[in-house]
């Protein structure tokens, strides 16, 4: 089929009717409508740049930038074009009718183009960018006003001819490159932005799209419109532009996604992606042929695997993320590659010569090792498992997925293992570096690969293991590495497979975590609830088991810590009389972060006998239970500090001790006979408890004021009480008088209001803080009660005075209450005048 032809042409600077106009059409084939035209005239307006002489000499005519383009017109049709700058002869059908003179009078430009319908390829079904090279494009318009349809020839060489150098030559901008023309391949990427490449010369821009031809699918390639110059890029509708240097600023500017490929090379830098990467790699090794091999291999049209894989069994040095997109993808698909390129791309991937592998690397390694094995030879995998092994001995990577033992049977295991044994045995040996969980957990699951005999220094690794895993457990918990409280530390895979595959491993390390949990049962079930270890075997494990049961009780039975508790000693299967320490686990899964209640204290204390409480240590949690009960429970906790003072005598000192004997003269306070000397004894002994507990002191000083308020307290104690001078108990002492029982008690009782009298009055100069309480005691406590008696009941309030004292003494109370009698008589007064 042939082509539809078009000439255009410009008008020489000066020219008559140029101004306003960029040129005109000379020659239109059939079938190209003047809406066409419309559409067509501005993709084929050549401007020339800046510095162009008046009249150039032919090499510099030569010289002048030629722009390619090719475009998809709004028909669907599309266009193949070349505009180039021409000698003005001032004659022919292309010159401008009177051509005057001008800066550049000179120099014109001709556009040929060559019109492709919707569906309608070049001949032999070539590319656009192929047409770069033909020899019939020509720079004049036919004879003839409108041409007959001429029919293009493809160009006469491969459009791959000559890239290979042209690649290599532009090395440090190829991935960047390719990369960005993939993406604007792409059907749904294009946003309108074109991505400018900047040369000198056009006809290298035209290069680069020769590389993107060979490089990306065909697809992609009729996608990709484009123009090898222009001066204006940012209101350029192709995909791909090509600019002179003199305009990357203007293009930058724009904010268009600029590669200025005629400056200097760009740093080096890390590209993330690993296609465009590992394409680069192959231009630079002049392969273009891999291009065309790797889209045979399944996949996405852009994944670096199936490329990575080509370039490697073809001896293409890649880097790691090309290395490892190349073992993921045959990880994938073991079945994909044949033999003999499995063995090339094994070889590839374990050559000795790489010094640059990562641990994403490894772990594609890794997965490929276990795709392969046990479906290729022995022979094949070696190398991979020995790669893998020496990087988990030497490198440290903690989460390679390792061989299975049979790997390393026969001559290739004796190696590895005579070569990485000592180190490995080294390193487990040593108790003072530090050493992660993963790197242990590591070393003693390589050592089994290998048969290195460890088996002399397995308690000394376990013994630090033990602890460890606490405690890394919990960092990663508090650093917020994992997703919650439930989630799985990130070294619990490959100790869950250490632990199924060494028996004698497992049995000594639950051993020493169920020697720990004792000592801090809340850290172990936490650890087991995000690490399900398997000791459902034959071992004893009193502890772990309890600590794997307290979540579940807890969350069955709720706040009911007496009835959790229960639970949780039942699961050791081991009685506390047996086995004391099965107490101290309990009470700290049950009570870890508070003290128990008296009423639990009780509880705790009556299931056990005090030698094992005594020793599992938890006798301590009875005395905080003890000391931090609330007021409420003041007598319960007196009785329980009685208890515990007499089965711990020798174990209970300090601080504590001073406390829970304030707790028992609490007791022998209100329902006893204390020994002599209360006031005393309570400052002194909570002096020994400081810091004494506010609510333990406030409760000293009510049970000691209240038997001082008694009627029937002894005399010397309240002697000593007020000479003793203590604010604070005075104080209370004020208080508790100013409650409504005592004032109840004052009303309706004349022989107490009389004891009351008596002692408010008894100690008029002791010290300084007594007197002034007491008077006001009597004024603002007593006077409002003797006030409220009757008058049969003053006068018995008076005799039992004086029957207790002294006639003067009475005499006392009658003058105290005369003035109050007075005071209401003369109120009374007052009121009768102020009312006449």
């Amino acid at each position: 089929m042939s082509l539809a032809q078009v000439h255009y042409t410009s008008a020489a600077p000066g020219a008559e009717g140029s101004e306003g106009s960029a040129g005109r059409f000379t020659a239109v084939g059939a079938g190209v409508s003047s809406a066409l035209l419309a559409e067509i005239e501005p993709l084929l307006r050549h401007e020339l740049p800046g510095g162009v002489p008046d009249r150039p000499s032919d090499s510099e005519l030569r010289s002048l930038p030629q722009a390619f383009t090719y475009a998809v017109l709004s028909d669907g049709s599309r266009l193949v074009a070349r505009s180039a700058p021409v000698r003005d002869t001032g004659g022919g059908s292309d010159s401008a009718s009177g051509s005057g003179s001008g800066s550049r009078q000179g120099i014109r430009f001709h556009a040929h183009a060559v019109h492709l319908p919707p569906g309608v390829p070049l001949p032999g079904d070539r590319l656009p960018v192929e047409a770069w090279r033909s020899p019939l494009w020509v720079s004049t318009t036919p004879a003839g006003a409108i041409p007959d349809p001429l029919t293009l020839p493809p160009g006469p060489t491969a459009v791959s001819e000559g890239l290979d150098d042209f690649a290599v030559s532009r090395g440090p901008w190829l991935a960047a490159v390719l990369a960005d023309l993939r993406r604007a391949s792409e059907a749904e990427a294009f946003d309108g932005r074109p991505v400018v490449l900047v040369e000198r010369q056009c006809a290298d821009v035209a290069r680069w799209l020769g590389l993107a031809s060979v490089t990306l699918p065909r697809e992609g390639v009729e996608r990709l419109t484009f123009t090898t110059y222009t001066r204006r890029p940012g209101s350029s509708a192709s995909r791909v532009v090509g600019v002179l240097p003199e305009d990357a600023a203007a293009a930058r500017a724009a904010g268009l996604r600029v590669h200025e490929c005629a400056g200097q090379a760009p740093a080096a830098g890390t590209d993330d992606d690993v296609w465009a990467t590992t394409a680069a790699r192959i231009w630079r090794s002049r392969s273009p042929e891999l291009f065309r091999e790797a889209r045979e291999l399944p996949g996405e049209p852009f994944a670096a695997g199936p490329l990575a894989v080509t370039a490697l069994c073809a001896g293409v040095a890649l880097g790691p993320d090309g290395r490892a997109a190349a073992a993921g993808w045959a990880a994938d698909r073991p079945y994909t590659l044949d033999a003999k390129r499995t063995g090339q791309l094994v070889e590839a991937l374990t050559s000795p010569g790489i010094d640059d592998r990562t641990g994403p690397e490894f772990d594609a390694a890794g997965r490929l090792f276990g795709a392969l094995e046990g479906r290729s030879p022995a022979s094949v995998t070696a190398p991979l498992a020995a790669m893998l092994v020496t990087e988990a001995v030497r490198g440290g990577n903690g989460s390679l997925e390792l061989p299975r033992r049979d790997a390393f049977v026969g001559p290739e295991g004796a190696e590895v293992a005579g070569r990485l044994g000592p180190e490995i045995l080294t390193e487990l040996a040593d108790t003072v570096g530090s050493r992660s969980v993963a790197r242990t957990v590591q070393l003693l699951r390589v050592a089994r690969l290998l048969g290195v005999d460890g088996t002399d220094l397995l308690p000394g690794v376990v013994a630090r293991l033990a602890p460890a895993l606490l405690a890394e457990a919990a960092q990663e918990e508090v650093e917020g590495e994992d997703e919650g409280p439930e989630s799985t530390p990130a070294f619990a895979p490959a100790l869950l497979e250490l632990l199924d595959e060494q028996f004698e491993v497992r049995t000594a390390l639950l051993g020493a975590l169920d020697r720990i949990a004792p000592q801090d049962p809340g850290a172990v079930a936490r650890f087991l609830e995000r690490v399900t270890l398997p000791f459902t075997g034959t071992q004893a494990l009193p502890h772990l088991r309890m600590c794997a049961e307290v979540p579940g009780a807890m969350a069955t039975l709720g706040g009911d810590r007496a009835a959790v508790w229960h639970r949780v000693l039942r699961a050791a299967g081991l009685s506390p009389f047996a086995e004391p320490l099965v107490l101290r686990t309990a009470v700290g899964l049950v009570w870890e972060d508070r003290a128990p209640t008296v009423e639990e204290a009780r509880l705790l204390l009556d299931a056990a006998t005090s030698d094992s409480h005594r020793a599992a240590g938890t006798w301590a949690r009875l005395v905080d239970a003890a000391l931090g009960a609330s007021a409420a429970g003041t007598d319960e906790a007196a009785g329980l500090a009685h208890d515990l003072l007499r089965g711990y005598p020798t174990e209970i000192g300090g601080r504590e001790r001073a406390g829970l004997l304030l707790l028992d003269l609490i007791r022998e306070l209100r329902t006893g006979a204390p020994e002599p000397g209360w006031a005393e004894r309570v400052r002194t002994l909570c002096a020994r408890a400081e810091p004494v507990e506010p609510a333990l002191r406030e409760r000293a000083y009510a049970a000691l004021v209240e038997r001082l308020l008694a009627p029937d307290r002894p005399g010397a104690e309240l002697y000593d009480f007020v000479h003793g001078d203590d604010p604070d108990l005075i104080a209370a002492y004020d208080r508790t008088a100013r409650t409504e029982a005592v004032r109840t008690r004052l009303r309706t009782q004349p022989a107490y209001a009389a004891d009351c009298f008596t002692v408010w009055t008894a100690h008029p100069h002791a010290g300084r803080t007594w007197p002034p309480v007491a008077a006001a005691l009597l004024e603002e406590v007593l006077r409002p009660a003797v006030r409220a008696m009757a008058a049969e009941d003053v006068a018995e309030v008076e005799a039992t005075v004086g029957r207790t004292g002294s006639s003067g003494r009475a005499d006392a109370f009658r003058t105290w209450n005369r003035v109050s009698t007075l005071g209401r008589l003369g109120r009374r007064i007052a009121g009768r005048v102020r009312r006449g």
